[in-house]
This record gives C-alpha cells, sequence and structure tokens, in this order.
C-alpha cells in the first residue's frame, strides 16, 4: 500500500508506506526526516498498488497533540525569521531576495536551534555581517544558502503557462538539460516570453515531446519534397507531428490534403507495392 503527502498546501507530494496506519485524506501524519519527523498532511489515502513499495520510506505515525503544537511552533519560527531576515537585508542594503526559511528546533536541554535562509541574488553576495546580525537576533544558528533561478521557482511554487502546478515544485526530481534546439524541433516561435517557465530559464517541458519530433522527422518527407498521396502526386507543405501527418499541395488542382506520414514515406509505398491488397 501507498499513501502520499505534502508538507505544504499544493506542494510537492511524497509517496510512503503506511504500514499499519490507514490514514485518510486531511489526516495529519509524522513523516521521517534527517531531522527527525515532521508533521505533514495525507493528501492521497492508503491504496493498494501494483508496484512494490519495498524501497518507499514507512510513515512514522499519526500526529498526536505534542506534534502538532511543535509543528506550529515551527511554523511561527519560520514567519518570525522570514521577517527579521527581510528587514536586515534592507538595512545592509544587499541585493538578496529571502525565497524559503528552514527552522529547526533543537533538544530542550540544548536549544540549539537552526535556521536557514534560502534566496536568490543577481551574484555572489558578502552576506558574513548579515548571518552575525541574524544569528543575535533570532538566537539560533544560522545558515544561508544561494538558489538558482530553476531552485528558487521549486522552493516557492506557481502556475504556469499551461494553467497547472510547475512541474519543478510537483513531481520532477532532477533539472534534465532543456537547449533552444529542441524549441526549433518543435517550431515554436523563438519568443523568450513563450518559451521561458516562471523562472526565466526554457521551460522543463520543452523536453516532453522532444524525441517525438526527432521521431517524426526521422522518417517524414522534408518540406518541399514531392510525394505520391492516395490521392495524387504532390508536395509537401507543411507537418503536423501531434496528428503524425503531412500536408500535402496536389498537382492535379492545388487543393491540399493531410495524410498520414506512413502512406507518403518511402518505406511504407515500397510495402505496399511488394505486398498489395
Amino acid at each position: 500500500m501507498l499513501c502520499a503527502v505534502s508538507f505544504n498546501r499544493y506542494g510537492r507530494l511524497y509517496y510512503l508506506d503506511p504500514g499499519e496506519l490507514r490514514p485518510q485524506v486531511g489526516d495529519r501524519v509524522l513523516v521521517p526526516t534527517d531531522d527527525g519527523p515532521e508533521v505533514a498532511e495525507c493528501v492521497w489515502a492508503a491504496q493498494w498498488v501494483t508496484e512494490d513499495t519495498d524501497g518507499f520510506p514507512k510513515l512514522a505515525g499519526l500526529a498526536q497533540e505534542d506534534d502538532l503544537r511543535r509543528d506550529e511552533l515551527l511554523r511561527r519560527c519560520k514567519a518570525e525569521a522570514k521577517v527579521a531576515a527581510k528587514r536586515l537585508i534592507r538595512e545592509h542594503g544587499l541585493p538578496m531576495k529571502v525565497v524559503a526559511i528552514d527552522h529547526v528546533l533543537g533538544a530542550p536541554e540544548t536549544g540549539s536551534d537552526r535556521t536557514t535562509v534560502y534566496f536568490t541574488a543577481p551574484h555572489r553576495v558578502d552576506f558574513r555581517s548579515l548571518v552575525r546580525d541574524l544569528g543575535a537576533t533570532l538566537r539560533c544558528r544560522v545558515e544561508l544558502r544561494q538558489l538558482s533561478a530553476r531552485d528558487s521557482a521549486r522552493v516557492q511554487g506557481g502556475i504556469g503557462s499551461c494553467g497547472r502546478d510547475l512541474c519543478c515544485a510537483t513531481f520532477l526530481n532532477d533539472f534534465e538539460p532543456v537547449t533552444i534546439r529542441m524549441a526549433k524541433d518543435q517550431d515554436l516561435p523563438l519568443n523568450p516570453l513563450r518559451i521561458s517557465g516562471a523562472c526565466g530559464r526554457l521551460m522543463c517541458c520543452l523536453k516532453y515531446e522532444h524525441p517525438l519530433y526527432q521521431r517524426f522527422q526521422e522518417s517524414a518527407p522534408t518540406i518541399g519534397s514531392r510525394v505520391s498521396t492516395p490521392e495524387g502526386d504532390g508536395k509537401v507543405v507543411g507537418h503536423s507531428v501531434p496528428r503524425d501527418s503531412v500536408t500535402v499541395r496536389l498537382d492535379a488542382d492545388g487543393s491540399r490534403c493531410s495524410c498520414s506520414r506512413a502512406s507518403v514515406c518511402a518505406p511504407r509505398q515500397a510495402h505496399d507495392q511488394h505486398y498489395p491488397s
């Protein structure tokens, strides 16, 4: 069995083995992390799946009142740290933008809390004095980590041009390289506003359909080449990769017809001639 949880509303989903538990949608559960169990919300109830679940982590249990109070304290500490970080960055005049805050509560006897501030900046920033002031203000150990544009979009989340949640904030685990050649192969306008994502870089989804376009171009006749279609001879004037078809202007009357790629490619025609139906 598997269930899915999220630490933030509309955030990334994490799949876990519920073990003996049967959490329902909306239940608060404990998820094992490197810093100890953390409270998350179940967004997909435990269900039987066909995949092997041996490699998935197991839920640590259902969240109790003490866990919920600790989670509320964590959220309050994060909010206070974010306000303090923004104020001190403004006072120091640094070109930084706070993206997210992570706070880890230490043991009560040691009080070794740790706050990590994730930020973006146009270049490398000397933030040593900022760290000292943040540590004195928050009274805990402070770390600052600079994020790239793509990592910033992943952490903050958002809505893409497709109207759905950003892929990087929901299911993408690694950023695969995306090139302008992929946009050219898909005959997309090379307008940065049309092919860039929320991060300002090329959209990750340009890579999804690129193999389909590559396979199509390997076997489809090029634009301008002459082909024979079931409706007569003509010249290829367009491609439609999603429909797996080409547009041909017929020699007979100049009209245009849409033909499947298989019906005009040479291997299929040679096969039909050799094995007539």
